[in-house]
Parts: structure tokens; sequence; C-alpha cells
């Protein structure tokens, strides 16, 4: 019998990006592959309120909550252990991943980031920061990647990216509503064709 690869999604706000990989899952669209747990970094994120919407068991962990970083850490992989977590995905986490995460799940954690990297990637470059740094830029074009997530912010090997063209009278809120949407298609189909490669290569736990 084929091992259902086993995704734990982390989020820390909206979760818009959670809600699509949830209803490819639910429509067929990611097979062989199921969202066991979504972690938050943030109690009041509407992501735990779409995850509980769709049964998904869910796990609050944040920074304030430990006296330092390695405890936090250490109770994130925890938890991914108690999930039996093949895959990762972070869909809107703010948090750095530790060095002691990427190291146990080494090639294994995905990322979506707001824009075309490796441009406007790296330390506080996250949701409408991006986007005025793109429109401040003059660029002619934005979009969306996926990557593969390292121990540097916004740095690792990309699996998929899609191109949004810059208009001439974009805000960072319609220019941000446009990759969104984009988003929302390119993560299901990018994490589906990560977890088909990973069935074939053998998933290890």
């Amino acid at each position: 019998m084929k091992k259902v690869i086993r995704i734990v999604v982390m989020v820390s706000g909206g979760g818009s990006n959670l809600e699509a990989i949830l209803e490819a899952q639910e429509t067929g669209r990611l097979p062989g592959a199921e969202v066991v747990l979504v972690i938050s970094s943030n109690a009041d994120a509407y992501a735990l309120e779409r995850a509980q919407n769709h049964g998904i068991e869910t796990a609050v962990i944040e920074r304030k909550a430990f006296a330092g970083d390695e405890a936090f850490q250490a109770a994130i992989l925890e938890q991914l252990f108690k999930a039996r977590a093949d895959v990762v995905c972070l869909a809107g986490y703010l948090k750095k991943v530790g060095p002691g995460i990427i190291r146990r799940f080494r090639g294994r954690i995905l990322n979506i980031h707001p824009a075309l990297l490796p441009k406007y990637g790296g330390a506080g470059m996250y949701g409408h920061y991006v986007h005025e740094a793109v429109l401040a830029a003059g660029e002619k074009e934005s979009g969306c990647s996926i990557h593969i997530v390292d121990e540097d912010f916004d740095h690792g090997p990309i699996l998929a990216q899609v191109k949004v063209p810059v208009l001439p009278t974009d805000s960072p809120d319609t220019l941000a509503a446009r990759i969104l949407e984009q988003e929302h298609a390119l993560y299901p189909k990018a994490l589906r064709e990560f977890c088909e490669k990973l069935t074939v290569s053998g998933v290890q736990s």
C-alpha cells in the first residue's frame, strides 16, 4: 500500500494559501497527500479557523511563550515529529525556521513568496513591503515563487514561478490582489508536483 505523504502547513495570518491547499486536497488535486496539521505562530490567525472548518488539527506555538528561540524551535519540531510530517509548507509564516528544523526536513520545506525571487526577498521582505518595493523600483513585472527553504530567508532552490504584469495604475493593494490570485493556483500545483516526485524517490520520515 502506497504511503500517504503527510503535510504540515505553517501559518501566521489569514491563511488564504492554506485554504487553496485544503480545497485542492478536497477536490482530488493533491492525490496521495494529506494535510494533517496546521501550526500557527499567532493565536489570533484566521488561518486557524480555516483549518478547523476543514476538520484539520491545529497547534499554536507563539515565540513569546518561550524564554529563547531554541525552545521555540524545539516545540515546533516536536509537533512536526508528533504529526509524522513528510513535507512542511510555509503559507504566510512570518517566523524564521530554525536550523534544527531545516536539517531534519532538508529539501522538504516549501515556501511561497509574493515576488519573482531572487528579487525582493530576504529579511523584512514580506506582504506589502514586497509590493511597495516592486512599485518603488518601477518594475514592469512581478509575480510569485515557490521555493525550497534553506537557512537564509527566501533563498533556496526555486520550484515554480508565475509572472504578473505591473500596471501603471497599480497600488500595493491592487498588485497584491492579482499576485495572490496566482499564488492560490500555483501553490497547490507545485505541491502536487513536489509530492509526486517525493513518492517516486521514496518518502523518508
